[in-house]
C-alpha cells in the first residue's frame, strides 16, 4: 500500500489502506480539527521530534472494553488500601508534560515534542482530552491521559514516579468510563502491561466498523471537568 500525502483539509484516507505495519500518510499538522477528525477515523499520530508528521492506523489494534477491565487479587488488595488520592482534569499539563519528562530520564526517547504537547493541550481546554492524576502526600506520583470522542476513550501514554500510580490512575479512569457507558478504550498498540488488564486485539476492519459508529453516540461523562 502506498503512503499517502497529506494536504490542506482534515480529510484522511480510509484507515483500511494502512501498510501492513499500520503506517497510513504523511504530513498535514496537529490543529485540533485534524487531529479530532483523524481520531475519529481511527487514525493517530506517531513520529520523532523533528521528523515529518506521521499518521497511523494498527492492525490488529488492541482495545479494552471497560466492563471486561481485570484488575489482579495483588493490585486490588494495594488499591483497597487507598495508597493514592485519584482525580481527573486537575492537572493534565504537568501529566502530559510527565509522560515526556520520565521517558528522557529514563534515556527511552519519547514522541512528544513540544508541538503534540501544545496540541494535546490545546485539545484539553477545548474539553476533547482528559488525564487521570495519582496523588501521593499532595505529590503527582503518576496518571495519563486521551481524547474522549462519543462513547470511546482513546488512550494515549502514562507515567508514574511512584511504583503502582499509573496503574491506580488507569483503574480508577476505565471503572469512571463503564459508570459513563463508555464502550471501548483505544490501547492503540499491543503491550504485555495492557493485556494484563483485560485489553485484546481485533482487527482493524472491526475496530474501525465499531469506532464508525461509537464516536457518534452520547456517553455519560459530564460536559465539563470529568470530576
Amino acid at each position: 500500500m502506498p503512503v499517502f500525502l497529506l494536504d490542506n483539509s482534515h480529510v484522511f484516507p480510509p484507515g483500511n489502506l494502512a501498510r501492513e505495519d499500520g503506517l497510513l500518510a504523511v504530513g498535514g499538522d496537529l490543529s485540533p480539527g485534524r487531529l479530532l477528525a483523524a481520531y475519529k477515523n481511527g487514525i493517530f499520530p506517531w513520529y520523532n521530534p523533528g521528523e515529518s508528521i506521521l499518521w497511523w492506523c494498527t492492525d490488529p489494534r488492541l482495545v479494552l472494553e471497560p466492563r471486561e477491565l481485570h484488575v489482579s487479587k495483588r493490585l486490588n488488595r494495594f488499591l483497597a488500601k487507598n495508597p493514592f488520592d485519584i482525580t481527573f482534569d486537575t492537572a493534565f499539563d504537568r501529566v502530559i508534560e510527565s509522560c515526556a519528562q520520565v521517558r528522557l530520564e529514563q534515556n527511552e526517547g519519547t514522541w512528544l515534542s513540544d508541538d503534540m504537547i501544545h496540541a494535546y493541550s490545546l485539545l484539553h481546554r477545548m474539553g476533547h482530552a482528559h488525564s487521570a492524576e495519582a496523588w501521593e502526600n499532595g505529590a503527582l506520583a503518576g496518571g495519563l491521559y486521551g481524547l474522549a470522542i462519543g462513547r470511546v476513550f482513546f488512550g494515549e501514554s502514562m507515567f508514574h514516579r511512584v511504583s503502582n500510580a499509573s496503574k491506580a490512575a488507569f483503574v480508577a479512569l476505565v471503572s469512571q468510563l463503564r459508570e459513563w457507558d463508555f464502550a471501548l478504550v483505544d490501547c492503540q498498540v499491543v503491550t504485555r502491561h495492557l493485556l494484563s488488564f483485560g485489553a485484546r486485539t481485533i482487527s482493524r476492519r472491526e475496530f474501525l466498523s465499531r469506532l464508525s459508529v461509537l464516536v457518534r453516540q452520547p456517553s455519560k461523562a459530564p460536559p465539563h471537568l470529568w470530576c
